[in-house]
């Protein structure tokens, strides 16, 4: 089997062109939606009423579509992206369809190293320019020193095998949640309330700064990745047959961990917890257009943003005017979705 033959074959009997327009329609559906859906009512008038009074008169409707919703789902598309690009780059390493930030402790490492951030920093007397980059820096070293561990893991002790690479995300995942505990053990009251962002996960926080930064963040995560990804499809087939090939398969690993440990530490400095995006997106979009990791990752992205989108929105209008962590509906749907994936790779090795 060459590369080519690999990535030809798509499982599902589905159209496969127009993919990309396809996601890229229902996204933008989805972003009408989420700016439209809540307890204050937007109208016609609101969306133009920056163009017509300026930004500095905005109030009611109009306030909360450019100042509140309208951020904060197109946050919610990057963060997704982010996660689903993730979870693409995890799964293409460690040529497991299983492997996802969350489920091998990558997002648990990250939200370690904020956490303590949170509780130990107040002594450190930093500037206020460096202490906003603090925390997203703590929460990109945590998830580098899982995805090292892992990496190093996988190659050792697992060899690869789902099981083994599975039971060592519940080790590391079990490791972090005692750090965590004890971070909330020596936590005051006010950063016990901060620590609770971490464990829910939410999307409170979206605004047009963070908006800005991700997309610098994705945009140069997207460039780099767009380097990998024939590499990517030729490990798919195997270590030697990609050193066959020409590839820097040792190189390939610290560069896939870096572009991990980037994009979830930004997510989880930002969200706190949110789970599964990284294993279902890039999943469906293998299913539907096959394992060519050139159509996998950027589809994919597409996918992510659209699946947390339309957490996020149902995690604001569920219970109106309360919010529903997002955290949780992504878990609800991903926890059924992990066990239906083991099924089908239990019948596939039976």
């Amino acid at each position: 089997m060459n590369v080519a033959s690999l990535v030809a074959a798509a499982p599902w009997r589905w159209p496969r062109r127009g993919a990309g327009g396809l996601l890229a329609a229902a996204l933008a559906g989805g972003l009408l939606i989420a700016v439209q859906a809540g307890a204050v009512p937007v109208t016609v008038a609101d969306w133009l009423a920056p163009f017509q009074a300026g930004d500095a008169a905005l109030s009611g409707g109009a306030y909360v579509l450019w100042h509140i919703r309208l951020p904060r789902a197109l946050f919610a598309v990057l963060i997704g992206a982010a996660l689903a690009l993730a979870g693409g780059l995890t799964q293409g390493l460690f040529r497991n369809p299983l492997a996802d930030p969350g489920l091998l402790g990558i997002s648990s490492g990250a939200a370690c190293a904020g956490a303590a951030t949170i509780v130990f920093a107040a002594s450190l007397h930093l500037a206020p320019e460096l202490r906003v980059w603090l925390l997203p820096a703590a929460a990109f070293a945590g998830a580098m020193l899982i995805c090292v561990l892992l990496d190093r893991v996988a190659r050792w002790a697992t060899q690869g095998s789902i099981v083994g690479l599975l039971l060592t995300g519940v080790a590391l995942n079990a490791i972090t949640v005692a750090v965590m505990g004890l971070c909330i053990y020596m936590a005051s009251d006010d950063q016990l309330r901060t620590l609770t962002f971490w464990t829910l996960g939410s999307l409170s926080a979206g605004s047009w700064r963070q908006v800005a930064a991700l997309l610098l963040v994705l945009a140069g995560a997207l460039w780099a990745t767009r380097l990998l990804m024939r590499s990517l499809n030729a490990l798919a087939l195997g270590e030697a047959q990609a050193l066959h090939v020409g590839v820097d398969v040792g190189r390939l690993r610290t560069q896939v961990i870096v572009l991990v440990a980037v994009l979830t530490g930004f997510a989880v400095a930002w969200c706190g917890g949110i789970g599964f995006i990284g294993l279902i997106a890039p999943h469906l979009v293998r299913t539907w257009l096959g394992a060519d990791q050139r159509r996998v990752l950027p589809l994919g992205m597409l996918a992510g943003g659209l699946l947390l989108l339309s957490a996020d929105t149902l995690a604001r209008t569920v219970a109106m005017p309360a919010e529903v962590p997002v955290g949780m509906f992504t878990a609800l749907l991903g926890g059924p979705f992990f066990l239906m994936l083991l099924r089908r790779f239990r019948h596939r090795s039976a």
